[in-house]
């Protein structure tokens, strides 16, 4: 038996031939709104209408859903462990099960927020792809999509749905969509939305696409570039009080915020050596060191939306 079998998902096969998209939730177990986007979908999408066929996984990673948590009992990170292994660790396991169920289809769609702890600007990504076509092919998906930002990054992160995707030739995107716990209802919306968008992109559904939302479309191709974690790690632990908010315009030199022990005693401030959009910021004040607390969107190769 194929190990994605073992994955628990839905399929819409249209009454016409046509493309095969693959669309992921939950792939961490604390981002809620795309599991309830998906779900939606299964409901929304008619055959009748629909040319090829869409798959659906609401809960990729369901371990770590039952701990209402960005990981499973084994602590791995999924979105850097795929391709997997088959014979590892539960989560190695599913990641080896995500990774044959990309590599079935042929477009991707992975669907995240900030889960608990971050809180991020709407964006949609994907990796800048070194095959022309393929890259084609995923700015028009992100573009249709149709969230406030498309970002482009590095291709060479490992251990993403999109690494798998980007080995087997499959255009791949990627979107955000806030976070900090609960499932708010606009954000399911933005990526229902977002999906049967680029469905109709890709001649799957017939439709018109919306009049564009899209804010700054930026390509960044430095190495390390879309890892988000890299970003502004917390110096020590402590109580993280944020002096910005989300989406504000960042300069260098710029406070951040600090960090404090309980009684009120400062411990670091976190300064910005970047000038920018602030794009993701910390929701949970109690901080590790090496935490991500920020990151700011440099915007020196954004493009006309």
């Amino acid at each position: 038996m194929s190990a994605m079998n073992t994955l628990r998902l839905r399929t819409i096969e249209g009454h016409r031939p046509g493309g095969h998209v693959l669309i992921l939730g939950g792939v961490h177990g604390d981002e809620y709104e795309p599991m309830a986007a998906i779900r939606r979908l299964a409901e929304l999408l008619d055959p009748a209408t629909l040319r090829g066929r869409v798959t659906l996984v609401p809960v990729l990673n369901e371990p770590a859903f039952q701990q209402n948590a960005r990981t499973g009992p084994d602590g791995l990170d999924l979105a850097r462990t795929f391709p997997g292994n088959p014979h590892g660790s539960v989560t190695e396991r599913i990641a080896h099960a995500g990774a044959e169920l990309i590599r079935s289809a042929d477009f991707l769609i992975d669907l995240h927020t900030g889960g608990l702890a971050a809180d991020v600007l709407p964006l949609v990504g994907y990796m800048l792809h070194p095959d022309r076509n393929v890259l084609d092919v995923q700015r028009r998906m992100a573009r249709a999509f149709n969230l406030p930002i498309v970002w482009g990054t590095s291709p060479e992160l490992k251990g993403r749905s999109l690494s798998v995707a980007r080995d087997a030739k499959i255009p791949a995107i990627y979107a955000e969509w806030h976070g900090g716990g609960g499932c708010r209802e606009q954000g399911v919306s933005d990526y229902v939305t977002g999906c049967l968008n680029v469905l109709v992109e890709l001649e799957m559904l017939n439709g018109p696409l919306p009049e564009s939302r899209i804010e700054y479309a930026v390509e960044d191709s430095r190495e390390g570039s879309g890892h988000l974690q890299r970003n502004y790690k917390a110096p020590a632990s402590g109580f993280f009080e944020p002096a910005v908010r989300l989406g504000d315009s960042i300069d260098v030199g710029d406070v951040l915020g600090a960090i404090y022990r309980p009684l009120g005693e400062p411990i670091a401030t976190v300064r910005s050596t970047q000038r920018g959009v602030l794009l993701m910021l910390r929701a949970l004040p109690r901080v590790e060191a090496g935490d991500c607390l920020a990151v700011v969107l440099e915007l020196d190769n954004a493009e006309e939306p």
